[in-house]
């Protein structure tokens, strides 16, 4: 162990101080096509252990980046020394009393922060595609953007304050004038240099009025000149030079926004162009007009999404040299909107289109077309050959010249062999994104490549004057090229702000500032063939904020990443090491295999479904034999398991709960529900519905020992209904084989299915009558399995579509707790069951911190921390009058219940409550 760690490890709690090869490996990736290896990851929680860290840095000489969800596409956010994780300490929201500002830590995912602005009708300016998943520390250090800030509200010209960390440890907060008094002592020369800096640029007129024309089309390429010619309060300078900067200069560790209104009116036009020269010249028409988007797409990138369904069919029929516009337009008012409607059209008037220019203010439609644009990077990620990557780099030309700079870029990317090559972007700033796929493990395709960025350099700076790098930041991919697109005296401005706040050099090097001309083309990531499914992963990290285990151990993507690395080891007959090892932990057992990561990501990749491909490899033949047993006597194993849990309540009404948790391991969890009684069939008259009570609620029993049992409340509800409940005949024998599927034996769980489906076809006459099933996650296993044969509800589905109907309702005040488990988002019945709630409750909670509860069918309790990690911060979003919850799942009610000791259950037991003639009980 160096002594850089062994310092790291004396001054930070040793869980934030990662050394093992697996994890560094797995921060060494971020989401551009760049890898280093950091010697350490260190996590950082608060302003003192960031100081810690630069501290025991500046000692070692060893080089600090600050990654906050590594998004970045440049390779900004990955470091060969010290990489300085900001933690969840930094996730920090602070609102203005009138909401006109917004005082956010690095920490904080951006669409988090837009999701609790959204009900005072706001948001913050920058809306970066990557905004779910990219934090504020990024956002700002990046000066990101997306299709609708522009120039006008991007970070730059919407911050209102700035709390930032110097190398050498000293805070300045630009909103305490406490802190600007001190710091103006203590780094009066710093100061004093940034206010004749920027007197001296102003004063010589050639390199302002430079500065001033590249900024007004979107330029993140080196640092934000603009700050000198904009600002002369030095203060002002260095709050907006930190913008931009990527962690060169320093490290926000607050900032604050003014937010901006987010209108509630909104309608969209795809308009279809017979070629771009067309499409351009309605751009420029645009320009003035009162339109928050414009989107241009060429014929390539229409043709990657054209035959995905529900898309216009005149897609299919444009020529060849045909491009589209996607125009949004938005108010606070209906009547507003028209009007602003009536002007785009009157602007349009006279432009040759395919078809007449037609808005709507359908959320569906409107849904639907920009599901056009979304779905391009997506589509040509996922046709990609395994072993390349996919780039989009973005570039921006003056409005005037976007036609004639597209059909030269289209030109370019013939010319070099990039006929997958796809072009759309953000009009209106004349700002283009290109993508194409790219194979860094051939040094023939790396010389391409090489030749490539030389002409696109070339023709972007000498021929159009325009930004190499529009939004996505100069990283290191551009760095090589700051002085081609700047020239000599504005690069050599940049090199001394650079020394002038690191004079060490230890912050971020090689990013924005490097001389080294062929920086771009060294540390490339290997792409290498691992698994089918997913081989067409591009490590974009969008899938992390829904993953429970992100930050426990690894994310999607870094599991993707370390099965990569894995892959790549055993085909160079390299020794797979304490890695093998660490990743059974880490990738397998920590893996919920819930699936929410597939929602999240551009090309669909269920993470889940390569753990358990990997945990059926790793069977061993004991394991094997064990679990085939279970399949084959599925009711034997039911009746032990409830027999297991009245031996286990024996015990802790000896032991006690505490202590027999702590000697199960964590698998006895707090409030373990009893045995379980499976339900007797019931005789009722009325419609025939099917009714199969799934094992977790025929094995686990309630919380409370003195509810009835979920299999009866089921039935009473469908009698009370007027329906005829039916029972498969063996139902306690049967099982939809979703145990097994997640030990990853496939052909067993099928087997279970297969006789899972016999059994409801007999009982629902062939499937004439139509089945529910009580349990989420098992449903959504046979509704794929079953593929339409028969008519299988989700509880909660047939709930709100036929019970609800038949049903006198008398709603209870609340608050109840609502969890939505994973099964049910990934199938979009979500909306049915907040419907269902809706109907019973007047306050219904819904925590957003929680995506997937973690406890991931019996992952909470083989890995009890993990159904912990994932519910970490539920409990300050359960008021203190929720007395209850409710789900639809039986094992993530019981993960709830332990975690939170507010009692979760199935949601057919409130809407039991609901519905009696009596007086409603609570939940």
């Amino acid at each position: 162990m160096n002594t850089l760690i062994q310092d790291l490890l004396a001054t930070l709690p040793t869980r934030q101080v990662i050394t093992d090869d697996l994890r560094r490996l797995a921060y060494g990736t971020d989401a551009s096509f760049y890898r280093l290896i950091p010697q350490v990851v260190a996590v950082i929680e608060d302003e003192e252990q960031a100081r810690t860290v630069l501290a025991t840095a500046r000692r070692h000489k060893a080089p600090v980046t600050f990654r906050a969800a590594g998004t970045s596409l440049s390779g900004q956010a990955i470091s060969s020394g010290v990489l300085a994780l900001i933690g969840e300490g930094f996730a920090t929201f602070e609102l203005a009393d009138d909401a006109s500002q917004v005082r956010v830590g690095p920490g904080m995912v951006g669409g988090e922060v837009n999701r609790r602005l959204a009900p005072l009708g706001k948001k913050i300016g920058p809306d970066p595609a990557s905004i779910g998943a990219a934090k504020i520390g990024g956002i700002a250090a990046n000066n990101a953007s997306g299709m609708c800030c522009g120039t006008a509200q991007n970070s730059y010209k919407t911050l209102a304050g700035v709390r930032v960390m110097l190398a050498d440890g000293t805070l300045l907060d630009t909103e305490d004038p406490l802190s600007i008094a001190a710091f103006s002592k203590s780094h009066a020369v710093l100061l004093g240099e940034l206010e004749r800096l920027g007197r001296d640029t102003r004063a010589n007129v050639t390199l302002a009025n430079r500065i001033r024309q590249k900024f007004k089309i979107k330029n993140t390429t080196g640092y934000s000149l603009n700050a000198l010619v904009d600002f002369e309060d030095p203060i002002d300078i260095l709050a907006h030079l930190m913008i931009g900067s990527e962690g060169t200069l320093g490290f926000m560790t607050r900032i604050t926004y003014q937010t901006v209104v987010e209108d509630p009116c909104k309608a969209s036009a795809l308009v279809f162009f017979p070629d771009i020269r067309t499409a351009c010249e309605a751009v420029i028409r645009l320009k003035p007009q009162p339109v928050s988007a414009v989107e241009l797409l060429d014929r390539p990138a229409i043709h990657s999404v054209e035959n995905k369904p529900g898309l216009p069919a005149i897609m299919r029929e444009l020529g060849e040299e045909a491009a589209a516009l996607l125009i949004e337009v938005r108010s606070p008012t209906p009547a507003g909107l028209q009007e602003k409607i009536a002007t785009v059209l009157g602007a349009m008037d006279g432009v040759a289109t395919v078809e007449p220019v037609q808005f709507s203010t359908d959320p569906a439609t409107c849904d639907k077309y920009w599901k056009v644009r979304k779905g391009t990077f997506p589509a040509v990620g996922a046709m990609r050959r395994t072993g390349t990557t996919v780039l989009i780099e973005d570039v921006a030309f003056p409005i005037e010249s976007l036609a004639d700079a597209t059909l030269d870029l289209q030109a370019l990317l013939r010319h070099h062999g990039y006929h997958e090559g796809i072009i759309f972007g953000h009009a209106l700033e004349g700002n283009l994104h290109f993508v194409i796929t790219q194979d860094f493990g051939d040094q023939a395709e790396i010389d391409r490549y090489a030749r490539f960025m030389d002409d696109l350099c070339d023709m972007v700076v000498r021929k159009y004057d325009g930004s190499l790098k529009a939004e996505h930041g100069t990283g290191r991919n551009m760095a090589p090229f700051v002085e081609m697109e700047w020239g000599k005296e504005a690069a050599d401005l940049m090199r001394r702000i650079k020394t002038l706040f690191d004079p060490e050099g230890l912050l971020n090097p090689g990013v924005i500032i490097n001389d080294n001309p062929h920086a771009h083309l060294e540390n490339l990531k290997p792409m290498p063939a691992a698994e089918d499914i997913v081989d067409r992963c591009i490590e974009c990290g969008f899938c992390e904020p829904l993953c429970p285990s992100h930050r426990l151990t690894l994310s999607p993507r870094q599991r993707i990443t370390s099965v990569r690395e894995l892959a790549r080891r055993a085909a160079a007959g390299e020794h797979a090491g304490q890695m093998a090892e660490d990743y059974a932990y880490m990738g397998l057992d920590t893996c919920a295999g819930c699936g929410l990561c597939s929602t999240a990501c551009p090309v669909g990749i269920d993470t889940g479904d390569l753990t358990r491909r990997l945990r059926g490899r790793q069977l061993g033949d004991k394991a094997r034999a064990l679990h085939n047993w279970t399949g084959e006597n599925f009711g034997t194993f039911a009746s032990l398991s409830r027999t297991g849990l009245k031996v286990g309540h024996a015990v802790a009404g000896v032991l006690g709960d505490k202590l027999l948790k702590r000697v199960s391991g964590g698998a006895w969890r707090n409030h373990m529900p009893s045995a379980a009684r499976p339900p007797a069939p019931r005789t009722a008259q009325g419609d025939p519905v099917v009714y199969f009570p799934t094992c977790g609620a025929r094995i686990f029993g309630p919380a409370n020992h003195t509810d009835p049992q979920l299999g009866d409340v089921v039935q009473e509800l469908l009698i009370r209904a007027g329906f005829r409940p039916i029972l498969p005949e063996g139902f306690d024998q049967l099982c939809c084989g979703q145990m097994l599927a997640s030990k990853g034996m496939q052909q067993e769980a099928e087997d279970m299915s297969n006789t899972l489906e016999a059994a409801l076809m007999k009982a629902s006459d062939n499937g004439r009558i139509p089945v529910i099933m009580d349990a989420s996650a098992c449903s959504t296993r046979m509704q794929k399995h079953l593929a339409g044969r028969l008519k299988l509800y989700d509880f909660h589905e047939f709930a709100h579509d036929a019970l609800l109907p038949r049903l006198m309702i008398t709603k209870q005040p609340g608050p109840i707790a609502l969890h939505i488990n994973c099964s049910v988002k990934r199938t979009g019945a979500d909306g049915k069951l907040r419907a269902l709630l809706k109907a019973c409750v007047n306050e219904v909670i819904e925590p957003a911190s929680t995506t997937c509860c973690g406890f991931g069918g019996d992952r909470g309790f083989m890995v009890p921390e993990l159904n912990q990690h994932a519910l970490r911060h539920i409990h300050a979003e359960l008021p203190a009058d929720c007395a209850c919850g409710v789900s639809t799942n039986r094992t993530c009610e019981i993960g709830l219940t332990a975690e939170t000791g507010v009692t979760y259950r199935s949601v057919a037991y409130l809407l039991e409550a609901c519905s009696r003639k009596e007086e409603a009980m609570g939940c």
